[in-house]
């Protein structure tokens, strides 16, 4: 069973000063040199709408999912000229209640107000060929949630979403990767193509769309790390 790595990126950029987490920083040198190791390689970096047939085992192929989560400015100002600059897409995750304000789910805990795109930046994104997924109305913990404030919030989200782009939104990322059983069904309910944890490993042809476990890239993550991760059983062990 063919293997297809999903990295998960958080903040493109150098980490503010007093900010907690540092390593859900990657900075852009580094996010540069990554790109460039899978072109050398012969990858393509895709969104998750690009890779959907290489997930599902209907194309083989030397390829790599590209995603971001929550939204964030860097994300459009940072990551996309690199990404433009070796012709990948990538997908990146919106919560779509939160959009032009900031990290408000966790600023506290990481002493650092993150700003989040706007509209016409989230539209930028769009125009540039890259993908926009949902990512919950407020980013909550799913589990917590009532039926109908999963439903609010899942499905919600993609109505948000489609009704600013005029275009179907097919990807969805469980905030803080909270899900169970029923969080995975309101996710099925709303008619997502896929969604991603934050599980460790890489995904595999044919497995639950719903439940796609992703590759870890953090601010600590050297070349060596990076190949390790993408090309061996590194990441899965730790999953």
């Amino acid at each position: 069973m063919s293997t297809i790595p999903i990295l998960m990126y958080h903040n493109i950029g150098k980490p503010p000063e007093g900010a907690r987490l540092r390593n859900l920083y990657v900075r852009a040198t580094a996010f540069a040199r990554q790109m460039l190791l899978l072109r050398l390689l012969g990858y393509r970096g895709l969104s998750m709408a690009d890779a959907m047939p290489y997930l599902r085992g209907e194309k083989k192929g030397r390829v790599v999912a590209i995603t971001f989560d929550d939204g964030y400015v860097d994300t459009l100002e940072l990551a996309l000229p690199i990404l433009q600059k070796y012709g990948f897409t990538a997908t990146c995750y919106f919560v779509s209640q939160r959009l032009g304000r900031h990290n408000e789910w966790d600023a506290s805990q990481l002493q650092v107000r993150k700003p989040l795109m706007d509209e016409s930046q989230l539209r930028a994104w769009q125009r540039a060929g890259m993908e926009v997924g949902a990512h919950s109305r407020t980013h909550p913990r799913l589990t917590e949630c009532t039926d109908m404030q999963l439903d609010d919030e899942i499905a919600g989200s993609k109505r948000d979403l489609e009704a600013l782009l005029g275009a179907p939104v097919t990807q969805f990322c469980y905030p803080y990767g909270d899900l169970d059983e029923r969080v995975v069904a309101a996710t099925r309910r709303a008619g997502y193509d896929a969604a991603t944890t934050v599980q460790r490993g890489r995904a595999r042809a044919g497995e639950d769309a719903l439940l796609l476990r992703r590759v870890l890239v953090s601010g600590s993550t050297m070349p060596h790390l990076f190949l390790l991760k993408l090309f061996s059983r590194y990441e899965d062990k730790r999953g």
